[in-house]
This record gives structure tokens, C-alpha cells and sequence, in this order.
């Protein structure tokens, strides 16, 4: 198992859209010296709520390459390279590893992929062959696979395999991985400061687009053990953070980060815009947050 370094706010940054529906990258890299400047640790390139599904094998290498040489070491960069085919994952991996990245982010196998232990265990070994340290995917609700930490603790026998993103938004599960003592990212943004205090070892947080000073003040807060600068930061961002989750997840992030000034455009079809009346309980929501970003900068 490689040392894990993938500590603190990793961003599950958008994917900004121009008007005909193509990658925006001149939005792109602006958002990403933003998210920078507010003290952003590191990001996830082609991440879920940077619309992976919906970006073709080209769209995303490019993607993940283009936003490699932006940030330019100046923090971590993690690339999801799920695909359906290994064979696919693999080659993925080794263009992010070209590309510079320290770590990639991969789903198990789904859509009717295998779900039993050595099934898994024998996808991961597969992938680690690219060279560059993996971040498992534990969301058992999306794909129907679930990474108990017996499971866990077999992956993190594969060379290059250093940890598992929970993001099935149950603590208990995820304390469980936590105190098999293996490196656990909580993947969850409900779950954010009580997954911290847990013991998780780092954020994969799609949430933290709407806000990121915020976030980043809170893992901070987190970090040097100042658990009421926590709790008080945690009153602000909670009401959003729940709110997101209760569906709609990835239109949700789009829209408030718009309002909150760092517009990616609209979620890339067959995902629609939010509706109006959930953009008025999101924007609701976010006012108290609007103070303190501006507060912040």
C-alpha cells in the first residue's frame, strides 16, 4: 500500500459548459485559480459532479490533462478514470499518470460487473499495474457494490491501492472503515465535520464548489483540533450541505455555485437545469454563506 497524501479539501470540481454544450476551458482554468487563491488542498478532475458519465473517453483525457497543467503542482490532482472495461481504467490511469496527477479515483466494477470480494480484489490489482496511487469508491447505492472493511483491508494489500472514498452517507459504515485504521475519505457532504472527528483522513467534497473558503476554514479548523471553530463554521455550510443531498445532487452543486459566483454553466444534458422552485430553497439556503465568502476573501 503507497502512503496516502491526499489529506484535506480535495474538490470534486465542475465541469463548466459553454452555451453549445462543449467544455468551457477558459471558465475552467479561471475556476480553478479561484478555488486556489481560497486555499483549495486538492481537486478531482472528471469527478462525478464534474459530469464524468456525461464526458466522452477524449473529452475527460483532455480534461484531466488540460487541468493538470494549470494547477501545475501548486496542489494535488486526482483524475477519476471509471470505465466500464479495465482494459479502459487502465489506460485512463496511465494518461493521468502522463498527465502528472498524484492519485486517480475509481468506481469498482458496474453495470452488472462482478460483486463478489475477489472479483474486486482481482479489478483493483489490474489497475494498480498503471502505477499511480488509487482511491477506491465505495457507494454501494449507485453501483451495488459495498467495501466492508474486510474488503478494504484486502485492497490495501495491492501495490498502489491507498484508500476508499465512502460515500454511501452512512457514518456508521464509514466509522467502521475508519477504525480498520486504513486511510478513509468520507465522500458524503452531510457527513463532513462528524466524519472528520471520526478519524476520516480526507474530504472528496462536491459541496465545497459553493463555498470553498468556507470548506477549506472548516477542514482547517478540523486539523488543528478546534472543534468549536468547527461546529460553529459547520452551522452555516449544514443547511446546504443536507439540502443537496436530498437529491439532485449534481444539478444542485451547479446551481449554487453559480449563485455563489463561480458558474460553471448548466449540468451537461440529459441532466436539466434545477428547477426554479428547488433554486429558491437552494439560494435560501446559501445566504448566510454569501456573507461569509465575501467576509473571507
Amino acid at each position: 500500500m503507497s502512503a496516502f497524501m491526499f489529506n484535506g479539501v480535495n474538490l470534486a470540481i465542475t465541469t463548466p459548459f459553454d452555451a453549445n454544450d462543449k467544455i468551457d476551458y477558459a471558465q475552467f482554468e479561471a475556476l480553478i485559480e479561484r478555488y486556489l487563491a481560497a486555499g483549495v488542498h486538492g481537486f478531482v478532475l472528471s469527478s462525478g459532479t464534474g459530469m464524468h458519465v456525461y464526458l466522452s473517453k477524449d473529452e475527460s483525457k483532455e480534461l484531466v490533462a488540460f487541468g493538470a497543467k494549470v494547477i501545475n503542482g501548486r496542489a494535488r490532482v486526482i483524475a477519476q478514470t471509471s470505465a466500464l472495461l479495465v482494459e479502459e481504467v487502465v489506460e485512463r490511469t496511465r494518461h493521468a499518470k502522463d498527465c502528472g496527477a498524484d492519485g486517480v479515483m475509481v468506481l469498482p466494477p458496474f453495470f452488472e460487473g462482478p460483486t463478489d470480494d475477489q472479483g474486486i480484489i482481482d479489478f483493483y490489482t489490474s489497475v494498480s499495474e498503471a502505477g499511480l496511487p488509487i482511491i477506491g469508491y465505495n457507494v454501494p447505492q449507485a453501483v451495488g457494490v459495498e467495501v466492508t472493511p474486510s474488503l478494504f483491508k484486502q485492497l490495501s494489500e495491492i501495490p498502489n491501492f491507498v484508500s476508499v472514498k465512502d460515500s454511501s452517507g452512512d457514518l456508521a459504515a464509514q466509522a467502521s472503515l475508519v477504525r480498520t485504521g486504513l486511510p478513509t475519505m468520507n465522500g458524503a457532504d452531510p457527513l463532513v465535520p462528524f466524519a472528520l472527528f471520526a478519524g476520516a483522513a480526507g474530504l472528496i467534497w462536491g459541496g465545497a464548489n459553493m463555498a470553498p473558503k468556507t470548506c477549506v476554514a472548516l477542514v482547517n479548523a478540523a486539523q488543528a483540533r478546534k472543534w468549536d471553530d468547527v461546529q460553529h463554521i459547520w452551522k452555516t455550510l449544514a443547511p446546504v450541505m443536507s439540502l443537496i443531498w436530498q437529491g439532485d445532487y449534481v444539478q444542485s452543486v451547479y446551481a449554487g455555485a453559480e449563485i455563489m459566483g463561480y458558474g460553471a454553466g448548466n449540468p451537461r444534458r440529459p441532466l436539466a437545469r434545477l428547477s426554479d422552485e428547488k433554486q429558491v430553497a437552494l439560494r435560501d439556503a446559501l445566504a448566510p454563506l454569501i456573507e461569509r465568502e465575501t467576509s473571507a476573501s
